[in-house]
């Protein structure tokens, strides 16, 4: 766009879009207009045009509220913002979960945020794409079919050389194996230091003294800290998916004690598959029976599955990342700095969420199809699990320290937590210069009206009110602004990376993470055979769809952003531009030095690895 005369400070243009033929929505990145000085300014726009409609744009200089000097700009800004509340609209989906977007289909949704191809993200589809990609259509209408053994199962395992997966299907039987995952598997955060046994975990020293490799004491080695618990507390009474009549399945609630060995692998040493104990809830050890030991193990990683499913990966992921998502559409306007800064964190998320309250986690949706906590399972479990979120936790560092697991020394090997914490960083120091390129001090944070609404958003209406979150309802120095933003950058970011890439290849391989179990826990030593493992792990049907389950979401989205990636032009000022490149030779770093330390492992980790790490949570 050319401009002939001089005609003073443009401060908007305004285009607009005729409806000639029957779809002819228009995507507009940005205008360009040339002045009569010679000079390019550019208004970024990165939206849908549809129908007949008229908008106006804003040149590319971010900008505060206090900077909207001119009645025109302010009431811009003020009628932006009044249009988008009309569009983003709360709506409680269950109670007791974080509020999410009005919208019942993908459809509904404003077409700014909807996937560009809704094929892309139709999770039916897509897990009926991936059972055909690994050639188990003839397994699916198998259901209540067993497998005849653990080999069996090898016929709907997808060989892919070197790789995790088949690392996994060939160790899995193994502590070492069982005790890894705790550190770099799907749910690297359950696990945390114990320096005190709780009554209900009544292990003994003489019960696991042959395990204990120091000359040490059970409560020496607790002292040195070097045991540390996973309990599955939250389990306890979950109802178990009881939609298929023809299969009765079952959950527990589990508590497992690790020991970090002499050399420094984390391994189990106990294992009671039920919260409460009694003669009926034996607690098994590594020296029981080869057997009752294997399958204490597997209620294990089968309740893991769950919590890791719908608490890691769902609520502290995919539902806080909506909620950052609408407030942000909500509060912010397009030339404020914070949206410019988080909108490409936030792509495609609502979309996700939406299809799979849709297809997937609804009522008869297909995590009901071979998950032990469909049928409503899963709702109580995020319901448990919103009661107990806290800012804090959200605070990667913070987080790994309450867990009490932030030794290097203690556990050298728990790359999640290192590569995270790397991350972490380079996110911070990004916020950092960003955010005091446009913040004199904390009065400027305190008096940005936009931010201090996204914070009540998030608070009231995102999480209900509930105080004892921990989130902040106002925000009054520029350090917590930085800590708040760096959490969402992060949360949708690497947190979820950390938790989502890894499914294909600790889950695949179904005894190592069965989806359900068709028998009840054992309730003593001695009787555990290996067919009544076998009838316990999911049959032929739950098997294939789990395989395609955790196919289909370890799979990046086409033409993905990743972190550091900003394709979309949100800002025109040379400091952030700077700010970026630095931003991105530190990631570069950061992979660096990640690739060279998985060279010739085994057990490669790169899930925090930042060049496999989106900018968004979008699948």
């Amino acid at each position: 766009m050319i401009v002939s005369n001089d005609i003073g400070e443009i401060l908007l243009v305004k285009i607009e879009k005729r409806k000639y033929w029957i779809q002819d929505d228009w995507y507009c990145k940005y205008i360009t207009l040339k002045t009569p000085t010679g000079d390019y300014v550019e208004f970024p726009c990165y939206r849908w045009i549809i129908d007949h409609k008229e908008i106006e744009l804003r040149d590319g200089q971010a900008r505060l509220p206090r900077d909207d000097q001119t009645q025109i700009t302010r009431q811009h800004r003020h009628k932006e913002l009044e249009e988008r509340q009309k569009s983003y609209r709360w709506k409680e989906w269950h109670p007791g979960f974080p509020l999410s977007i009005d919208a019942n289909f993908h459809s509904e949704l404003p077409r700014d945020i909807q996937f560009d191809s809704e094929k892309g993200v139709d999770f039916v589809l897509n897990y009926t794409k991936a059972m055909e990609n690994l050639y188990l259509n003839q397994f699916i209408h198998m259901f209540q079919s067993s497998w005849n053994d653990f080999a069996d199962f090898e016929k709907i395992f997808v060989r892919i050389s070197n790789t995790i997966s088949e690392y996994v299907m060939g160790h899995w039987k193994e502590d070492f194996i069982f005790g890894y995952q705790f550190l770099n598997g799907c749910n690297p955060v359950i696990f945390k230091k114990c320096t005190k046994l709780p009554e209900k975990f009544p292990v003994t020293h003489e019960m696991i003294e042959i395990c204990l490799e120091r000359q040490l004491t059970l409560e020496e080695e607790m002292e040195k800290g070097n045991i540390y618990l996973a309990d599955y507390e939250m389990m306890e009474g979950v109802p178990a998916n009881c939609t298929d009549p023809c299969t009765t399945q079952y959950l527990a609630a589990p508590l497992c004690l690790l020991y970090n060995n002499s050399k420094n692998k984390l391994v189990p040493i106990a294992i009671q598959l039920k919260q409460s104990p009694g003669p009926e809830n034996p607690i098994f050890v590594p020296t029981d029976n080869s057997n009752d030991w294997l399958l204490a193990k597997i209620w294990v990683r089968s309740s893991d599955f769950q919590i890791h499913q719908t608490v890691t990966h769902l609520l502290r992921t995919h539902l806080l990342a909506e909620v950052f998502g609408i407030a942000l559409y909500r509060q912010f306007a397009a030339v404020h700095p914070l949206f410019k800064l988080l909108v490409p964190h936030v792509r495609f998320t609502i979309a996700i969420n939406t299809k799979a309250r849709e297809q997937l986690i609804c009522e008869c949706g297909l995590f009901d199809k071979a998950n032990g906590t469909g049928g409503g399972g899963h709702v109580r479990l995020v319901q448990r699990a919103m009661a107990e979120l806290s800012y804090k936790s959200l605070c990667f560092p913070e987080g790994i320290k309450m867990r009490g697991v932030d030794s290097t020394e203690g556990l050298p090997y728990y790359y999640f937590r290192d590569d995270g914490l790397k991350v972490w960083d380079a996110v911070q120091g990004f916020v950092t210069e960003v955010v005091n390129i446009y913040y004199d001090d904390d009065k400027a944070v305190q008096t940005d009206t936009e931010l201090q609404a996204f914070a009540k958003d998030v608070f009231v209406y995102g999480l209900k009110d509930k105080k004892s979150s921990g989130f902040p309802k106002t925000i009054k120095t520029i350090e917590k602004l930085i800590e708040y933003l760096t959490l969402i950058m992060f949360t949708t970011s690497a947190q979820h990376a950390g938790v989502n890439f890894g499914q294909y290849d600790w889950s695949s391989w179904i005894p190592n993470s069965p989806p359900t179990m068709r028998q009840p826990p054992p309730s003593e030593k001695g009787t555990v055979t290996i067919e009544y493992i076998i009838e316990s792990l999911p049959d032929r049907g739950r098997s294939c769809w789990h395989l395609g389950a955790v196919w289909a979401l370890s799979q990046f989205q086409d033409n993905e952003q990743f972190l550091g990636m900003y394709t979309d032009e949100h800002f025109i000022e040379k400091p952030v531009k700077e700010a970026m490149e630095r931003f991105r030779t530190h990631l570069q770093e950061i992979t660096q030095h990640i690739t060279e330390r998985n060279k010739n492992k085994k057990l490669p980790y790169y899930y925090m690895s930042p060049d496999r790490i989106p900018n968004s949570v979008a699948v």
